[in-house]
């Protein structure tokens, strides 16, 4: 079943002009089977370079839960490293059916 779901990451480091194509490599490896767009906010600031990203879209997990566990099996160390801070929210997409007539 599919969910809507949303991941909002920051990630900093020393100012090498690198982070955000490290975040976006990231992405692209974890989230390759997933439909989710994502979008980089970056800056610099007192020598550390910021990467606030979201990520929206549809996904085949259907809890937070479910998504920081495949986080914990797939991100590389670097990942890991790298993050400060994250939110996850995850929304299963409920399928309404159609009734016959007559029922309620």
């Amino acid at each position: 079943m599919a969910s809507e779901t949303f991941l909002d990451f920051c990630f900093v480091q020393s100012a090498t002009g690198s982070l955000a194509a490290n975040v976006n490599r990231f992405f692209e490896l974890l989230f390759k089977h997933q439909r989710l767009n994502w979008y980089l906010d970056t800056k610099e600031q007192d020598g550390a370079e910021i990467v606030i990203a979201e990520l929206k879209g549809m996904s085949r997990w259907n809890s937070e839960g479910e998504v920081l566990e495949h986080l914990e099996r797939a991100a590389p160390a670097d990942f890991w490293k790298l993050l400060q801070g994250y939110q996850i929210q995850v929304f299963p997409v409920v399928m309404k059916g159609c009734c016959k007539h007559g029922d309620s």
